[in-house]
């Protein structure tokens, strides 16, 4: 049988065993075989495929000078198998060749490269008769919602304040919102267990570094008065009550609360403990109660951060002639301007555990950043840093440039103005310079204030933050760039404010990776992922809250009500303030 596969038809056979065929002619007799049309084996005609495949394993292991070629073979199978995995390979002038791996697409910086490809195609749109400013949300078609917590509060039934069962002691930590959330979510609890709430104590975190207490960054008067009909609450503990645990405040047991606890848990839990001994602490208290929880609850929620919550007098009348001043450097736009969040200060970098292009001098800043505020995480066992994978996931924080191209690429030209809300860039003076080129109006808060006016809040990193939420606040674009409580809250802020839209550019970091990792990208082709970025995120502007999502990010449907017509005074953020200016009973600043 392997006689006849082998030798092609039955009428080349021999009686006699043949001898192997010289090699002269073994070319002649393959070639005799491939052409001929006679068939042995299982007796069907052999495919192109089946006849190549004989060939080659029956001269394999027939003839074993083709083993010469073996290394040959494998090196070619060798190179294109790394060649499907993402290698290069170079060869070089001696003959070695070396193999390079290939870096994945998006996982390298290479946003200066891009920078410079497109910037003379910026500077020829500067000066643009049309800007992405003045049209860039389209609320026409949408319908719109308004602020209704008094009309959900009344629905759940709320009536007045019965007797209390003792007095709710929570400390609130972390920096300025995550204060907002300890504080806004004490007053549902304390609504809940039908306690009288003590006005919070900040703990001074050891990485924000504020010693502000309550009153120092909020209103409490207003606080206290705007919470009257439904939850009762005092600045301190009554002597009285202070006495029964020896004048400490540390000898009142102190309920340790996991994460994210039902309201059923506390009914269970904590109501027994605060009526057997009239006063209970519960520290820490960030995060300690559930976000899907019954609408009551969320409308306490949306009445303690929307409407109860506003900052200090001082932080209110600085802030106040802050946004003045950048609706009259907005003069020629209308008064609207953009503000962005712009997370890159050094402990942001460090702790994204991402690269940019400073190199090995970089590399050990970050190092010793990282050692600095979480001394001995980034260097446990099995810890491994991967800054390309990092940034291709959308984890590192976009840099000034980033955020200028962005925004270029989106329609604002370089005659919008732009408010900056940060704290220390790394490496101000270098990363800043290319986004002032792009956007020459670009102020701060150090810029926007003098330095007398401002230092009454130098130190005070929660003070300083509020006069960063504030403009943002009142502009008419918002973006933000790396996530967080800061832009969270001020989404939600704006939704409430603004007909339910947030207003808010929100970035998709794993594209932009990709695109800033093109040197060769074409200038059109840039803006029209720009601009599709732009409308995706308009889209995104009336979320509704999702069951596990956050009424303070997503106050519709539950703290928010829709209008049968939209409301024209909310499609524009200056007339708003303006009005809101007018209006003393409801400073704009809500906090």
């Amino acid at each position: 049988m392997h006689g006849l596969s082998r030798l092609g038809t039955a009428s080349n056979r021999s009686v006699s065993p043949s001898p192997p065929s010289s090699p002269r002619l073994r070319h002649g007799r393959y070639k005799n075989f491939n052409a001929g049309g006679g068939g042995g084996g299982r007796g069907g005609k052999q495919s192109a495929a089946d006849k190549i495949v004989f060939v080659l394993i029956s001269t394999v292991f027939r003839r074993k000078g083709v083993l010469l070629f073996a290394p040959l073979v494998y090196i070619l199978g060798m190179l294109l198998f790394m060649g499907s995995l993402g290698f290069d390979v170079v060869s070089l002038k001696n003959a070695v060749v070396v193999v390079h791996r290939r870096l994945p697409p998006g996982s390298v910086y290479r946003s200066p490269q891009v920078f410079q490809k497109l910037r003379p195609f910026m500077e020829a749109e500067s000066n643009a008769s049309h800007n992405a400013l003045m049209t860039t949300w389209n609320l026409k078609m949408r319908q719109g919602w308004k602020p209704c917590v008094n009309s959900i509060i009344s629905k759940a039934g709320f009536s007045e304040l019965p007797k209390s069962n003792g007095f709710l002691i929570i400390e609130a930590n972390g920096g300025l919102n995550q204060q907002r959330l300890s504080i806004c979510d004490a007053v549902a609890v304390a609504w809940l267990l039908n306690a009288t709430l003590v006005i919070p104590i900040f703990h001074l975190n050891s990485v924000w570094q504020d010693s502000s207490k309550f009153g120092d960054i909020f209103d409490e008067e207003f606080f206290i008065h705007a919470l009257r009909n439904h939850v009762n609450v005092v600045r301190e503990l009554p002597e009285d009550v202070l006495q029964r645990f020896d004048n400490n405040i540390s000898n009142i047991v102190n309920l340790r609360v996991k994460g994210w606890s039902s309201p059923a848990h506390y009914l269970q839990k904590v109501l027994p403990k605060l009526e057997a001994m009239g006063a209970v602490r519960i520290a820490p208290f960030s995060n300690r109660l559930a976000f899907s929880v019954p609408s009551n609850i969320q409308g306490l929620r949306c009445l303690s951060n929307f409407e109860a919550l506003r900052f200090s007098e001082p932080i209110r009348t600085l802030a106040d002639k802050m946004v003045e001043r950048m609706v009259m450097n907005s003069s020629h736009a209308g008064g609207k301007y953009v503000s962005v969040h712009l997370r890159f200060e050094m402990d942001m970098v460090a702790f994204s555990c991402c690269e940019y292009d400073g190199g090995e001098e970089e590399r050990h800043e970050m190092d010793i950043a990282r050692e600095r505020s979480w001394r001995g995480k980034f260097r446990r066992r099995g810890r491994v840093i991967r800054p390309g994978a990092n940034r291709m996931d959308g984890k590192c924080p976009l840099t000034p440039l980033e955020v200028g191209m962005m925004l270029r690429g989106m329609g604002f030209d370089n005659n919008t103005s732009v408010f900056i809300a940060a704290g220390n860039i790394y490496k101000a003076e270098k990363y800043m310079a290319p986004l002032k080129q792009m956007f020459p109006l670009l102020e701060t808060k150090n810029t926007l204030a003098t330095p007398e006016e401002l230092a009454p809040f130098k130190g005070h990193s929660s003070r300083l933050a509020a006069l960063d939420y504030t403009v943002c606040l009142h502009s008419e674009v918002f973006v933000t760039t790396q996530g967080g409580n800061f832009p969270h809250f001020l989404m939600g802020h704006r939704r409430y404010l603004y007909g339910g839209h947030a207003k808010t550019i929100k970035p998709e970091k794993r594209k932009l990776a990709l695109l800033f990792d093109s040197p060769h990208i074409r200038w059109e082709a840039f803006k029209r992922q720009m601009k599709d970025m732009l409308r995706h995120s308009d889209v995104k502007g009336s979320e509704l809250k999702k069951p596990s999502g956050s009424v303070y990010t997503f106050p519709m449907p539950d703290c928010m009500c829709k209008q049968t017509e939209p409301a024209n005074e909310s499609s524009n953020t200056t007339k708003l303030y303006l009005k809101q200016l007018s209006v003393q009973t409801v400073p704009y600043s809500l906090g």
